[in-house]
């Protein structure tokens, strides 16, 4: 959602939970802000509300139904917002392979991308990617206001 194409859509739509609890909100977002949905289905009564996955929604006919079902006071989730809103409460790091884990723990020490690739022996290219992975594992998707690299490293230290 405009203008910066990030999680404007989601505290949009807590906001306006807020201000009108019985509001019905559907969300449609590209991937899943565990927060976020966790806060948008704790919002009022907790009635009228649903959270589903872009690419999930292929058929005209069930996202009608989903449609319908949020506006007459129910609630539809995307499978998908299930399972990482119950995984939320595991090892976060449990998602990261030994490589991933080994880059995030020298990031953590405050190695730069550079400093990280030449301890390992591989290219920055490399690197870059594994933190890239890091991030989408950790779901930690691009926000204006937050770092999504010092959020991976305090999910590391608490961890």
């Amino acid at each position: 959602m405009p203008p910066g194409f990030q999680d404007e859509g989601l505290r949009a739509a807590l906001a306006l939970r807020a201000e009108r609890p019985g509001l019905p909100v559907l969300v449609l977002s590209q991937y899943v802000q565990r927060s976020y949905a966790a806060d948008l289905l704790d919002a009022g009564d907790g009635t009228g509300v649903g959270y589903l996955l872009k690419d999930r929604i292929g058929q005209v006919e069930e996202f009608l139904d989903a449609l319908a079902r949020v506006a007459d006071g129910g609630t539809v989730v995307d499978p998908e917002v299930v399972r990482q809103l119950l995984r939320r409460h595991r090892d976060p790091l449990a998602a990261l392979t030994p490589r991933e884990r080994e880059v995030l723990g020298l990031v953590a020490e405050g190695h730069s991308n550079g400093a990280v690739a030449r301890r390992l022996v591989v290219t920055e290219a490399a690197v870059g990617k594994h933190i890239g992975n890091i991030l989408a594992k950790l779901d930690l998707p691009p926000a204006e206001d937050t770092h999504r690299r010092v959020l991976a490293v305090l999910t590391y230290l608490k961890a």
